[in-house]
């Protein structure tokens, strides 16, 4: 049966009712500006261009089949989500889910979690496209220099996001044509005109040195690069009010992005491994860009020149894209009361339709937290660090929970099920998330300072405690009286 765009929009508002809300966003995101979203966010070119160095010199050049075996585990994340979201296509992602699923204590902390990984990789984005620039203009990256590049990009963004979810739609669903096609276009260039190894290179593990013998340890560390570039799907449910007939649509868009995303960052990353001419000048540290390296060498200057331009491009599109999502998690919680400010957080504006005042607050936060490395550059980094494992503790927040709604005899009822699978992938899911979570926060460097080796879990166990004793002492979850922990007793 085929539905129209208008009978769509009034059945979301009639099933976004029943589940306890009334909503002021414009359903305007069509499937592929949905997908486009969370295409934006994961963005395989940041994350490749920006961490392929450090995974070669940790794993050499089987540090590509972590692109695979990342993309598999978080394909079990994503399909728990999509159950998740058709049911409960809520504004906010995240928290809404969790507390449907599991009660207002648990979404609120999974909540608090997740807003500040966002706020620290939108941080990281921002200060992350310095470099690049100064490589397209002959400047020296400094510190100040990367901080005023990071505040404008973040007052941009803001604006752009403030104009609304059409355009904010549109710049999206550009940043995606122009981010796949420049990694169809520069992998394949690279792989015809400008490869130096051959395909056996991918097994070879004898540029790493393993004095155990075991090349696992190596490996697990070079996985770190693909494991900072798998999400961002979950982006796609958390604008789950702007989009028609949501609880079809966003799943799909949540596995298009980890097929199609996943796809990219896997085509791009084998076109630069087998484009390095020198790999021992690379692992030795001789050779510290590699990227930079081998695309001068194939395109010369103004080919050079191209690439950064629409890596700029995915730059901004990707901030954009965590703006919007982290805005729209701020607030749902506040449309429930549940965050100091409530009154303010929640107002949106009659003529864009977007929550204004969770748009700005959404882009001070990174902007402060950019700011602090003109004086703590270590810290910082420790901060933005926090970003990846933060996102995954609140991913499996998610996937725990839907497990243990599943126990108490919740069976998923929106249109996208995974049916008698549903137990399977999502123990499945957990067991990978944790695993992952226990391999980004594993000490790997024992001769460096006590921060490059437990910074991630000290900031992560002080984003924790914070949280739970502003939980304890403010209460906020006995504010406002939308539905909570009541999955289980939901059926179709």
């Amino acid at each position: 049966m085929t539905i129209n765009s208008d009978e769509a929009v009034d059945q979301d508002a009639a099933q976004l009712k029943a589940l306890g809300y009334t909503s002021h966003f414009e359903r305007t995101m069509s499937k592929w500006e949905n997908f486009s979203l969370g295409f934006t966010y994961l963005s395989p070119v940041v994350g490749v261009y920006t961490i392929f160095a450090s995974a070669f010199v940790a794993g050499g050049p089987p540090m590509w089949w972590t692109y695979l075996g990342v993309g598999l585990g978080q394909l079990m994340v994503c399909l728990i989500f999509g159950e998740i979201v058709s049911q409960f296509p809520i504004s906010g992602g995240l928290y809404p889910w969790a507390r449907r699923l599991t009660g207002k204590r648990w979404a609120w902390m999974a909540g608090w979690v997740y807003a500040w990984a966002l706020c620290c990789t939108m941080a990281g984005v921002a200060t992350g496209v310095a470099p690049f620039l100064a490589q397209l203009f002959g400047a020296e990256s400094t510190p100040i220099l990367t901080t005023v590049i990071a505040f404008v990009l973040i007052a941009i963004t803001t604006i752009l996001n403030l104009s609304g979810t059409r355009l904010l739609a549109r710049v999206a669903m550009f940043g995606f044509i122009c981010e796949l096609v420049g990694a169809i276009v520069v992998g394949g260039y690279l792989l015809l005109f400008a490869r130096h190894q051959p395909l056996s290179v991918l097994l070879d593990t004898s540029y790493i040195q393993h004095g155990s013998g075991n090349y696992l340890p190596a490996f697990l560390a070079s996985a770190l690069a693909a494991m900072f570039c798998y999400y961002g799907f979950e982006a796609c449910g958390d604008v789950a009010e702007e989009t028609p007939d949501a609880s079809r649509m966003i799943p799909k868009a949540m596995r298009m992005t980890i097929y199609i995303g996943g796809a990219a960052a896997s085509w791009v990353c084998l076109s630069f491994v087998l484009s390095i001419s020198d790999i021992g000048a690379v692992i030795s540290g001789k050779d510290k860009d590699p990227i930079v390296t081998l695309l001068r060498a194939a395109m010369g200057e103004v080919g050079f020149r191209a690439v950064i331009v629409v890596v700029l491009v995915s730059f901004m599109s990707c901030l954009l894209s965590l703006q919007a999502a982290a805005s729209r998690l701020l607030f749902a919680y506040a449309r429930d009361q549940m965050i100091f400010g409530s009154q303010y957080l929640s107002r949106m504006s009659p003529k864009t339709k977007v929550p204004v005042v969770a748009l700005v607050v959404m882009g001070a936060i990174p902007a402060l937290i950019a700011l602090s490395a003109l004086w703590l550059q270590d810290a910082i980094n420790t901060i933005i660090s926090f970003a990846a494992i933060g996102i995954y503790i609140s991913f499996q927040m998610i996937v725990l929970g839907a497990l243990i709604a599943r126990a108490k005899g919740w069976r998923p009822a929106g249109p996208f099920t995974l049916g008698a699978w549903g137990w399977t992938v999502n123990v499945i899911a957990l067991a990978y998330g944790i695993f992952a979570i226990i391999n980004m926060a594993w000490p790997r460097s024992p001769n460096d300072p006590w921060y490059s080796n437990y910074g991630m879990i000290v900031t992560t166990i002080g984003v924790v405690v914070l949280g739970a004793l502003y939980m304890t002492t403010a209460r906020p979850y006995e504010h406002g009286n939308a539905p909570a922990g009541d999955a289980h007793r939901l059926h179709a």
